[in-house]
């Protein structure tokens, strides 16, 4: 099927640093494993992209996954009509992006294994466990067969040497923990979206390998408080070197993770 949307670019959500399983095919489509789903993209211009599913799924997941009910062309507007030229420079370049709402378990392992990883690193280590401790599926539409990310039952089980094999070093442990932590209720994951945002993210860094910078990415990745701002290197030399730590969040109340997507992906191309 084929949907029309502003602010829907395949390129830039692919390469924003956000979800680790939507990988470019060649200039214009793009592969996405998401929720146990599979799903095939193809941008045709700057308004419509081409889905590999039919209205149901698209109604029942999709839509949702993509955030398409939201209006990010109102926020991008208020950014490109700013003072901020930083800002102005960020949101003209990153137009296009959306902040797409994940699975939760897999948004917190996801981001537990990027702590001190190159973004493609990343991406072989989810690779590798979705193959080793995933299911295989088949896509009805596609013919194409591929693994759903691992449940935390499956990873509760696994030995560290296993999932060592993965690529995960030292993070073994925190992924194990993690899923352990999850499965004997010690972190109720179906109870972390009715908590506010700050409630979130110190329930959050209970778990192993879970630090501010982390909790913060699984808000805003997985429970979609898009206040959440998640500083890491990147946004760290731009809080320093753009604006000399004076940076007020507040000012972006509402939508500030928004900014903030648009702020990472400026800067790594520069």
């Amino acid at each position: 099927m084929i949907i029309e949307s502003s602010n829907f670019i395949l390129e830039h959500i692919a390469s924003s640093g956000q979800c680790f399983r939507m990988n470019r095919l060649n200039d214009s489509e793009f592969s996405l494993i998401a929720g146990n789903r599979y799903l095939h993209l193809k941008q045709l211009d700057a308004k419509r992209v081409e889905l590999s599913c039919d209205s149901e799924a698209y109604d029942e997941f999709w839509k949702e996954y993509f955030d398409l009910n939201y209006d990010y062309e109102e926020i991008v507007g208020k950014l490109l009509s700013g003072e901020d030229e930083f800002l102005r420079k960020a949101a003209d370049y990153g137009y296009g992006l959306r902040i797409l709402k994940q699975e939760l378990f897999e948004i917190l392992i996801t981001f537990i294994i990027s702590q001190r990883k190159s973004i493609p690193a990343i991406k072989r280590c989810v690779e590798e466990l979705s193959l080793k401790f995933g299911e295989e599926r088949k896509d009805a539409f596609t013919g194409t067969v591929y693994y759903t990310f691992p449940t935390a039952e499956v990873l509760s089980k696994a030995s560290k040497e296993t999932l060592r094999e993965t690529g995960l070093g030292y993070r073994d442990e925190y992924v194990r923990g993690t899923a352990i932590a999850v499965m004997k209720g010690e972190l109720n994951i179906h109870s972390l979206p009715n908590l506010s945002f700050e409630e979130a993210v110190k329930e959050l860094m209970k778990l192993p390998g879970v630090g501010i910078k982390v909790a913060n990415c699984v808000a805003l990745y997985g429970l979609h408080q898009i206040d959440a701002f998640p500083i890491d290197v990147w946004i760290e030399r731009i809080l320093k070197d753009i604006y000399n730590n004076q940076f007020e969040t507040d000012r972006y109340k509402g939508y500030a993770g928004i900014v903030q997507q648009y702020m990472f992906y400026y800067i790594r191309s520069l």
